[in-house]
């Protein structure tokens, strides 16, 4: 009996240990979009380029990139910059709050924006303070209606 009851707990601490999927691939698509958003910012005030991050369903020409398949753009870079367009998962959403899209330079001082990304019910949110660089809102982090 003291067997079964010391598998049941080991059980139940391992299956509370074990995260949702949706949670850590949402992980992975905030902490990529991140580094994105500082590539696209360091290109941006490199080149004295105005660059703007445009989510396909936010954008007046739902493709300004060109690219059909493309679920957001980077606005503005130089071709060479080849940035990814696409989620690495499917079902990944994003918007941005208080704002059309990110504006990302040239300027050094960019003000703060935040861009919160769905899948599944899971939310993330990345904010900046305009001057430091984009990181994961822990805070934000939230399952919704679980």
């Amino acid at each position: 009996m003291v067997v079964v009851a010391i598998i049941a707990l080991a059980s139940a601490v391992v299956s509370l240990a074990l995260r949702d999927p949706a949670d850590a691939q949402l992980e992975k698509e905030g902490a990529r979009l991140a580094v994105l958003f500082e590539s696209a910012r360091a290109e941006a005030r490199a080149s004295g380029l105005t660059v703007r991050w445009v989510l396909r369903s936010a954008a007046a020409d739902p493709r300004p990139s060109g690219d059909a398949s493309a679920d957001f753009t980077f606005v503005g870079l130089p071709a060479s910059a080849e940035l990814p367009q696409r989620w690495l998962s499917d079902g990944v959403s994003a918007s941005v709050i208080g704002a059309a899209d990110v504006v990302l330079g040239p300027e050094p001082l960019i003000g703060a924006q935040r861009v919160t990304l769905r899948l599944d019910d899971s939310r993330l949110t990345l904010a900046t303070d305009g001057l430091g660089p984009f990181v994961v809102a822990r805070d934000e982090f939230t399952s919704v209606a679980r």
